[in-house]
């Protein structure tokens, strides 16, 4: 079982959800904002996942902390924290299936990911 984990209305997201849907792939969605995002939930992403691919430096969420807090955030501890925190700075969607983990959403990707998962 695929469990696909952002917030409802990201438009990564929504990519995701649509070819999803169009490829008849069985998935559980994971809302941060509704669902949370527990300390054991974070841990077990990171233990698929380095913080640092995981961390969405790119995002309004990073854009808008405080200078004084991102230069902090170098370590998996710090990064954990901010992570729970503010769950919309992770990177979205994540894709997990098992031990196997994909961040991000490219069909090529996804394609990849669904195949070898089969």
């Amino acid at each position: 079982m695929y469990i696909i984990y952002g917030i409802k209305n990201c438009n990564t997201m929504k990519k995701a959800f649509t070819w999803l849907d169009e490829h008849h792939i069985n998935y559980q969605f994971h809302n941060y904002k509704t669902d949370g995002l527990s300390s054991e939930l974070l841990h077990s992403f990171l233990q698929l996942i380095d913080w640092q691919n995981l961390l969405n430096t790119r995002g309004t969420t990073w854009r808008k902390l405080d200078e004084s807090i991102r230069i902090r955030i170098n370590n998996e501890q710090v990064a954990k924290q901010l992570m729970l925190e503010n769950p919309s700075i992770l990177k979205r969607p994540l894709l997990i299936n098992g031990k196997r983990a994909l961040v991000g959403f490219s069909e090529e990707n996804y394609t990849q990911f669904i195949n070898l998962s089969n």
